[in-house]
């Protein structure tokens, strides 16, 4: 287990990704007195398979049904890098938009998806955005001369103490959701657009037997699981 920070950054590549991911922690930790950040890196312009669906329209969609979740969970507010689907990037411009909100937002933790796995596909998207959240993390947020530009901002450098990779192969920790699945699952379904034809049961079959078996291993009803880096340099 984890204590509850008093801040969390949640860097998501997707619409819906960290609803899947980590919303009964983030639930869970906003009802304990957290305040919490969401930085949403694509559009989700891409995610359809609708003959009549545009990108434009499709990007304005999931912006809308994002805020909505977000809302749900009581995230106190959410960043829209609104790069295109599929075209996250390892670059200096996208590290250092990370960098700027880990130095305005002053997180203890951040949240992302595990971008090392190997023995189950993972989204591109997914792998730079963990990658290069872990880049920002460190050492550019820690050191004052990567992005000089901020410190004129006013924003001084800043060490996160811990990232929680969400998606691991290998997670060693834990957080009871127990309290806020449902929550975790309300959120969810403000994705509509996500979610097809799929009975609305399934869903939150699917949520509760995930979060069921990570419970198993943390000897909890529900939980959600992590790989913890802790940053001690």
């Amino acid at each position: 287990m984890i204590d509850r920070p008093d801040r969390a950054m949640v860097v998501t590549p997707h619409p819906d990704d960290a609803e899947i991911g980590c919303g009964g922690t983030v639930a869970r930790w906003i009802r304990e007195g957290a305040r919490v950040l969401y930085v949403l890196c694509t559009n989700g312009d891409k995610g359809s398979g609708d003959l009549d669906m545009t990108s434009e329209r499709l990007a304005e969609i999931r912006e809308r049904e994002q805020a909505e979740a977000a809302e749900t969970l009581g995230v106190e507010e959410v960043i829209y890098l609104r790069h295109p689907d599929g075209g996250l990037e390892d670059t200096s411009e996208f590290r250092g938009q990370l960098v700027r909100a880990i130095r305005r937002f002053r997180p203890q933790i951040a949240l992302c998806p595990d971008p090392f796995r190997t023995s189950f596909y993972l989204h591109r998207d997914h792998r730079i955005c963990g990658q290069v959240t872990m880049d920002a993390v460190f050492p550019y947020a820690r050191d004052r001369l990567h992005y000089p530009e901020h410190e004129a901002e006013g924003l001084e450098p800043y060490k996160v103490a811990d990232v929680l990779f969400w998606g691991a192969e290998t997670p060693d920790t834990y957080v009871d959701v127990s309290d806020t699945i449902q929550a975790k699952i309300d959120a969810l379904k403000k994705h509509t657009s996500q979610l097809g034809d799929n009975d609305p049961s399934e869903v939150d079959e699917f949520i509760r037997g995930h979060a069921r078996r990570s419970g198993e291993r943390a000897d909890v009803p529900y939980a959600e699981a992590f790989r913890r880096v802790q940053i001690h340099g």
